[in-house]
């Protein structure tokens, strides 16, 4: 299913649900020892979701105009 695909309610609470994940992540994240693979999978994991809720927003922004 390609993004077109999803409707503006949808992206939003997605949106939501991947914001929420993110913020904890981020609040964690300083706790995890550095050089650790939990500290790379944390890491990783806030770069995908910011990239993830980048592309939401351009959806939602798409959808509305």
């Amino acid at each position: 299913m390609r993004m077109e695909e999803y409707s503006k309610m949808e992206l939003e609470e997605a949106h939501k649900a991947i914001l929420s994940t993110l913020n904890k992540c981020e609040k964690t994240e300083p706790k995890i020892k550095e050089g650790t693979a939990q500290k790379t999978l944390i890491t990783r994991r806030i770069s995908a979701f910011k990239i993830a809720l980048s592309l939401i927003e351009k959806s939602i922004d798409e959808t509305v105009n």
